[in-house]
């Protein structure tokens, strides 16, 4: 008997896959039984269905990899727990590496496992075969193992959560399509041919077909449906006789995985002549259709798979499977809450969504029923991604993502497709002197600046290349003359009103700054944690700058948004688009600004850490002294349309003094070596404030602030883990994120920063190290790459500790 539609529920879920049966049931095991999940056909009728299944814990994100880990062992128990016998089928995976990178890559991803309790481990070509007897080894130099790789049946596995979910009291209504969404006395009010519910909240789990839901609420999602294709084989005789289920076998230099189903194998290329489906619109229905098979565009990929392995080739083809997986453009899906909107959260455009399922579900409810989940997950945050992200940009993005599905992570790989999206009007003056450009933010900044000579085009890797000696030059340059960097896309919002002062000091666990200066400012979530980092610039008495990262626009804006007084003391503008940044950093910055300037520039007038506002040229100017350079320097906030003049003048009265460009390689180098923290790489929600080492900045002691309740109730116990500076043993490869630190034969800690600094001529890294190995002079060891690289825990900064440069 098909279920009736209840009138109301705290929770709705649109969307019956494997995502939101799971976003269903762990919100019912935090206690949220009213909660209602709402199906357009039958439970998995989407990608579910069709799925690969598998199962793997291997990912370069640590995020990811805590989300599938739990995952994966959630599968191993669910059936159990709820009563729904699955078929998961445990059989371990081996990856294959032809290339060194590859190498590295792995040796890195099992440093990561190893420090979350994944059993993961490299593989000489002999240990290759000994795992996968049929395989041929040319041209592999090793490989990886993850022996709790496998794959589910994605029906079965949505079936155990829906039925764990009814269990505990929530309800699922199938055949039901969502036709509206309105916003109605702070509820929401959801339409379906069988009637209306009211919600206080709704999850967009739909799918492919999120994008269709996020438009009755004015929400442009950021998905794109590719067709997968995979195939499947006829009985081969030597897999028919064996006893155990071949491992799942991945060759992510050539783009395929192979596994058995049954006594077959089952092969799935992500194929570089790849297809981006409904351009012009979805069909109506799609449920349980796929698309008739393409497989000459498969064809390479499966000689390859052929030559592999051999008995792939012997049997013919029973069934090929061609069907939609959406796609975000990194490839992560968005689970959280959807900017903009009150109570509405995402849970869609998973690209892999039967393996992270289980933690997507868990971390959405956590979002949902404690306002914040417990691993940080902002690599997959809607918020990360701004209106710039149109449909021709997702599919742009999307293809050049499914053509390098398997590609490895280079820290300096930059992708180009979609871009230019934001520029500023100082991009076609960096564009013409060469200069490297990636986006941040969706804003175009230069990264470095190639010298004569320099392969600009030079193969990305994890070593240093024709890069690191230029970005070098510039670094230097700013120790010793000056250097200067349009620093576009930095998300700035505007806070005035009668209330604004009282406002934003009860926001911040740092000191607000009086008129005329600026500060840094941490603001916390709930559970202590570091939600987010903006420099504060008091423009007047209650008048403020909010500057935070490119990628931080909607994200901050949501937060500060949701925290409006509603008696509208305090008014907030986002003025991100209509201003620039210039940097302007050395000893001699100030030198080169009085020549543009009539403003007082001296240390008496213009002290550090003041803002003054001047003119140059015609230009109206905010200039605040304060850089993360370690430099005596110049942030100069200036009306986007003045930029490039005002660059152009800059670049003039420098020329005799040593003026240089220099880009966001340089400027990553030079804050490493003062020991700054970057907001989610080194600054966490999942880390407490009071372990990021930036006690100095903390007041504590204010009246109130957002988490104070939590920081003080931890005050009297120490952080498990702290954020340190190390100097590192130099190499080839500087230490990459989550890298793992060891003292003698343990894991006391992980990597959040890596890199050179070229004023010390030293590796360094920021890490989060156990506390009793946190002391300066402390000796520990860095993997990176399978290899031990010496480290000494650096006592404050390792540049101008005493900060005499910048307040010369």
């Amino acid at each position: 008997m098909a279920a009736e539609l209840p009138s109301s529920a705290r929770v709705v879920i649109i969307g019956g896959g494997a995502v939101g049966c799971s976003a269903l049931y762990h919100l019912a095991k935090l206690g949220w039984t009213d909660a209602l999940l709402l199906e357009k056909n039958e439970l998995t009728s989407g990608s579910t269905w069709h799925a690969a299944g598998n199962c793997p814990n291997f990912s370069g994100n640590w995020g990811i990899m805590k989300l599938q880990n739990y995952s994966t062992r959630l599968y191993a128990r669910l059936g159990d727990e709820v009563g729904y016998p699955m078929n998961y089928h445990v059989t371990g995976s081996v990856r294959l590496a032809h290339t060194r990178s590859r190498m590295e890559e792995f040796r890195h991803v099992v440093g990561m496992a190893e420090y979350q309790g994944i059993e993961l481990a490299m593989m000489n070509p002999a240990e290759i075969k000994e795992r996968y007897p049929f395989i041929e080894w040319h041209d592999v130099l090793g490989g990886l193992w993850d022996p709790t790789d496998g794959d589910i049946d994605p029906a079965q596995l949505t079936q155990a959560f829906a039925k764990g979910a009814r269990d505990m009291g929530a309800r699922i209504v199938r055949f039901c399509p969502v036709t509206g969404i309105r916003r109605e006395k702070g509820e929401w009010v959801v339409s379906t041919p069988k009637g209306e519910v009211r919600a206080e909240i709704v999850v967009n789990a739909a799918g492919y077909r999120a994008p269709e839901i996020g438009a009755m609420v004015g929400r442009d999602v950021p998905s794109t449906a590719m067709a997968h294709q995979y195939l499947i084989t006829e009985q081969i005789p030597e897999l028919a006789q064996r006893k155990e289920k071949l491992p799942l076998l991945r060759d992510p230099d050539t783009s395929y995985y192979l596994r058995q189903e049954r006594d077959g194998l089952l092969l799935g290329p992500y194929e570089w002549d790849c297809r981006a489906m409904w351009l012009d619109g979805m069909p109506e229905d799609f449920s349980f259709q796929l698309w008739g098979d393409d497989l000459e565009r498969l064809e390479r990929y499966i000689e390859d798979a052929c030559r592999r392995v051999p008995i792939l080739g012997s049997v013919g083809i029973t069934r090929v499977i061609n069907g939609p997986i959406p796609y975000t453009p990194d490839g992560n899906p968005l689970i959280g809450p959807a900017p903009g909107l009150p109570n509405f959260y995402e849970a869609c455009v998973f690209s892999f969504g039967i393996v992270q399922a289980g933690g997507s579900g868990k971390a959405l409810a956590e979002w949902i029923v404690e306002g914040e989940p417990e691993w940080d997950l902002w690599s997959l945050d809607p918020r990360r991604y701004t209106g710039y992200v149109t449909k021709s940009f997702v599919t742009a993005q999307a293809i050049e993502l499914y053509q390098n599905e398997y590609a490895i992570g280079f820290p300096t790989l930059e992708r180009q497709a979609g871009r230019p999206a934001k520029v500023s009007s100082a991009y076609g003056l960096l564009r013409g002197k060469g200069a490297v450009m990636a986006a941040r933010g969706g804003w175009e900044r230069a990264v470095w600046f190639p010298r004569p000579g320099d392969n600009a085009k030079e193969p990305a890797s994890f070593h240093h290349g024709t890069w690191f000696e230029a970005v070098g030059e510039e670094c230097r340059a700013v120790q010793n003359a000056a250097g200067i960097l349009d620093l576009s896309g930095i998300s700035r919002f505007e806070v005035t009103g009668p209330g604004a002062t009282a406002w934003l000091d009860g926001l911040i666990v740092t000191r607000l700054p009086r008129a005329g200066r600026c500060g840094l400012g941490y603001f916390l979530s709930p559970r202590g944690g570091v939600l987010a980092e903006a420099a504060i610039a008091a423009l007047a008495p209650d008048r403020f700058w909010i500057m935070s990262g490119a990628g931080a626009e909607w994200h901050d804006q949501d937060w500060l948004t949701r925290h409006l007084p509603q008696d509208g003391s305090v008014r907030l503008a986002n003025l991100t688009p209509a201003y620039d940044t210039l940097v302007l950093a050395g000893p001699k910055s100030r030198d080169i600004l009085a020549r543009v300037t009539d403003a007082n520039l001296s240390t008496a007038a213009f002290p550090w850490m003041a803002l003054r506002p001047i003119t140059i040229g015609s230009a109206p100017v905010t200039a605040m002294r304060m850089t993360e350079t370690g430099e005596l320097g110049y942030e100069l906030h200036l009306p986007m349309e003045y930029a490039a003049a005002v660059y152009e003048a800059l670049m003039a009265a420098g020329a005799d003094l040593g003026l240089k460009d220099f880009g966001m390689y340089a400027l990553d180098s030079l804050r490493l070596e003062k020991g700054y923290r970057g907001w989610k790489s080194d600054l966490m929600l999942d880390q407490p404030v009071m372990a990021v080492g930036m006690d100095r900045l903390l007041r504590l002691d204010k009246p109130g602030f957002v988490g104070k309740e939590a920081v003080m109730s931890n005050s009297g116990q120490h952080p498990k883990l702290v954020s340190v500076l190390l100097l590192v043993e130099n190499g080839s490869a500087d230490a990459l994120p989550f890298a793992i630190v060891h003292a003698g034969g343990a894991r006391v800690g992980f990597v959040s920063s890596g890199g050179y600094g070229h004023r010390i001529g030293r590796s360094l890294a920021l890490a989060f190290v156990e506390r009793a190995m946190a002391a300066p002079g402390t000796p520990l060891e860095i993997d990176i790459f399978g290899e031990r690289r010496e480290a000494t825990v650096v006592d404050g900064a390792a540049y101008d500790p005493d900060n005499s440069r910048v307040r010369v």
